[in-house]
C-alpha cells in the first residue's frame, strides 16, 4: 500500500498524477464526497475523487441561475449518515438556494477532511477497462492518467447542459446563458430586453426572478406545466429544535416513504372522498405548498381517473391567478397528467404573468424559426427583439453525462454503443461488459423520482458494503449479468406503466428533450423504498444477478 498511501494523504493540487489506485470517483457533489468518505474511512482504500469544477458541490455548483432552489425541504436535502452532522448543521429556509447548499457541502468536505483526496478543475475525458489487469484507466483533459481497480461515476443525473440547436445563435448580437452553467458573477438585467426558452422547473423558477429587474421578459412556452406554490420561508427556531431532537425519526420516515421525502404520502384515495371533501383537502395542500401536494391522495400517478382531479384544480387555480383569459389558456394548456413530469414548485410564477413587462409566447402554436441578430423569429414571422436569451432547456437527462465521457469496457465496447437503444443496466447500478464500474443513481434507480440524498446515500452504502464483501471473500471483479440487465429493465418498465408517468411524451425522463435520444423511461418508478429492499435483498443473496471472481 505504500504507493496508494501517497495518494490517500497527498494535499489539494498534488502534481503527482497516473498512481494505481483502489478506487477512482469522477465528481465531487453530494454523491461523490460520499463516496470517497465511505471508501477512504470505513474501508481504508485508496481513493482519488476528479472533480470538473473548481470546488465541491456538483449541480449546485454550476445551477447559480436567479431563483434556484431544491425542491425538497432542506431538513430532508442532507446527508443522514451521522447524528451529529445532522444536529450541527442549521439550515435557515424551508427550501434552500445555491449559496446555502453550497455552504453545506463544504462544511461537510471540511469536517471530514476530504478536499485533500479531491483534484479539481480536473475533467474525466475518457476511461477504458483493462481486462488483463483488471484495472480501469481513466483520462483527464490534462492528459493524466489515473488507474483504479474500481470505478464509480458520481457525476450526477442532471449535469449535462441541453442546448437546442436553434439556427443563428452563433448570429445573436446579445449574451446568451444557460441556467445549467450560470455564470458564478451573476447577470444584470437591468435595462435588458430578456427572452426566456423554456418552462420547465427551472424556467418556473427563473422567470419571476428576471421580471423583476428586466426591462421586458418574453418567455417562450413549448410545453405548458403544472406549479404548486412552494411557500417557501424562514424555518423557525421551534422547527430547528424538532430537526435536532428528531434525527432519527426523520430518517427512519426518509429511509421508508416511497419518494424519500420526510412524510408520508396518505393512504386516502381522491375517489373515494366527497368532491366538497376533496376540494377541501387540495385547498388545504394548495396553502401548505411544495411537493407535500403529490401525496394528498395515494392515486394520483397510479389512477387517471384520481389525476384528472388534480388537473381540474389545478388548471382551475392558473385561470384564476392570471388575469389575462387568453394568457392563462395558454398556460392552461396542459397536455399531460399532472406528476407526469417532474412537477414544479414556485414562488409567484403565475403571478408573474400579471406584470406589464412580462409576455408569453406559445411556441407549440408558433414554433421558433431561427435565433437573428437582435432576437428571435418564430415560423410566423413574428419578430421579438431581445438583449439576453436564456436557455432553461435543461439537460441531457440520467445518460448525458455518462455519454459524454469516452468509457469503455470489455473488448473496447463502448458505454455509447451498448446504450444505443436505450439505456439498460441491472439496478441502476451495472452494466454487463463494464466490470467494476459503478454508477451512482444511475438510469434504472429511483434516482430524480425522489429526494437525491436518501438515493445517493442508498447507492453509495450498497457499493461500499459490495467491495468491503469481494475484499474479504478475495473476489477482484463484479459484473451484472445480461439476464439481470433484461430482467431489470422489464421491471423498470411494468412500475412505469402503472404510472401515468409514461403519458407525458416530451418528458426528460423519457429522454425526449434530446433530438434522436431513444424514448425509454429510465428511472425506476416503484419506490424508494421498495427499491431499497430490492437491493438488500440482491446483497442477502450473495449478490445475485451479480458475476463475481477472483
Amino acid at each position: 500500500m505504500a504507493m496508494t498511501s501517497d495518494i490517500v494523504n497527498a494535499p489539494e493540487g498534488n502534481s503527482r498524477h497516473g498512481r494505481t489506485l483502489d478506487a477512482l470517483v469522477i465528481g465531487a457533489g453530494f454523491s461523490g464526497l460520499y463516496q470517497l468518505l465511505c471508501l477512504r474511512d470505513r474501508l481504508g482504500l485508496s481513493v482519488q475523487v476528479l472533480e470538473a469544477a473548481d470546488g465541491v458541490g456538483g449541480t449546485w455548483y454550476w445551477n447559480r441561475y436567479p431563483g434556484a432552489r431544491c425542491d425538497s425541504e432542506s431538513h430532508s436535502y442532507c446527508y443522514s449518515f451521522s447524528d451529529e452532522l445532522m444536529r450541527e448543521w442549521e439550515w435557515s429556509e424551508r427550501y434552500p438556494g445555491p449559496p446555502e447548499i453550497l455552504r453545506y457541502l463544504n462544511h461537510v468536505a471540511d469536517r471530514f477532511d476530504l478536499k485533500r483526496n479531491i483534484r479539481f478543475n480536473t475533467r474525466v475525458t475518457a476511461a477504458h477497462y483493462d481486462e488483463a489487469a483488471n484495472r480501469w484507466r481513466a483520462t483527464t483533459d490534462a492528459g493524466d492518467v489515473y488507474t483504479a481497480q474500481f470505478l464509480v461515476t458520481a457525476v450526477g443525473c442532471l449535469s449535462a447542459a441541453n442546448v437546442p440547436n436553434i439556427p443563428g445563435l452563433e448570429t445573436f448580437s446579445g449574451r446568451w446563458y444557460h441556467t445549467g452553467q450560470w455564470p458564478h458573477e451573476g447577470v444584470d438585467f437591468r435595462g435588458k430586453r430578456v427572452g426566456q426558452i423554456g418552462t420547465g422547473c427551472t424556467g418556473i423558477q427563473v422567470a419571476p426572478v428576471i421580471a423583476e429587474t428586466a426591462t421586458h421578459l418574453t418567455v417562450f412556452q413549448r410545453t405548458a406545466n403544472y406549479s404548486v406554490p412552494a411557500r417557501n420561508g424562514p424555518l423557525t427556531p421551534e422547527f430547528k429544535r424538532y430537526v435536532r431532537e428528531n434525527t432519527a425519526e426523520i430518517r427512519r420516515v426518509t429511509q421508508s416513504s416511497v419518494n424519500g421525502h420526510p412524510w408520508f404520502i396518505n393512504e386516502r384515495s381522491a375517489l373515494e372522498v366527497s368532491p366538497v371533501e376533496r376540494q377541501a383537502l387540495y385547498e388545504a395542500a394548495w396553502e401548505t405548498g411544495g411537493l407535500r401536494f403529490r401525496g394528498i391522495f395515494r392515486d394520483l400517478v397510479t389512477s387517471n381517473e384520481a389525476n384528472a382531479t388534480a388537473v381540474a384544480f389545478l388548471k382551475d387555480k392558473i385561470r384564476k391567478i392570471v388575469k389575462d383569459a387568453a394568457t392563462a389558456e395558454k398556460l392552461a394548456d396542459i397536455d399531460h397528467p399532472y406528476a407526469a413530469k417532474r412537477p414544479p414548485i414556485d414562488t409567484d410564477y403565475f403571478e408573474t404573468f400579471n406584470r406589464d413587462n412580462v409576455m408569453l409566447v406559445d411556441v407549440r402554436a408558433d414554433p421558433i424559426g431561427r435565433i437573428t441578430q437582435n432576437g428571435i423569429r418564430t415560423k410566423s414571422g413574428a419578430e421579438y427583439p431581445l438583449d439576453i436569451i436564456v436557455f432553461a432547456t435543461g439537460f441531457d437527462g440520467m445518460t448525458g453525462s455518462l455519454l459524454r465521457m469516452d468509457i469503455r469496457g470489455r473488448d473496447g465496447l463502448p458505454l455509447a454503443e451498448a446504450w444505443k437503444a436505450g439505456p439498460s443496466n441491472y439496478l441502476g447500478l451495472q452494466v454487463a461488459g463494464f466490470p467494476n464500474l459503478f454508477t451512482v443513481t444511475g438510469p434504472g434507480s429511483p434516482s430524480v423520482l425522489c429526494n437525491m440524498p436518501v438515493a445517493i446515500e442508498q447507492h453509495v452504502e450498497w457499493i461500499t458494503d459490495c467491495i468491503a464483501h469481494m475484499r474479504k471473500k478475495g473476489l477482484t471483479r463484479i459484473e451484472a449479468t445480461e439476464e439481470s440487465m433484461e430482467d431489470w429493465v422489464a421491471k423498470v418498465n411494468a412500475a412505469a406503466n402503472a404510472t401515468v408517468l409514461p403519458q407525458a411524451k416530451h418528458s426528460w425522463y423519457l429522454g425526449a428533450n434530446i433530438p434522436g435520444k431513444p424514448r425509454v423511461f429510465m428511472p425506476y418508478a416503484g419506490g424508494m423504498a421498495h427499491y431499497r429492499k430490492i437491493c438488500t435483498e440482491v446483497a442477502a443473496r450473495n449478490y445475485e444477478g451479480f458475476t463475481l471472481s477472483a
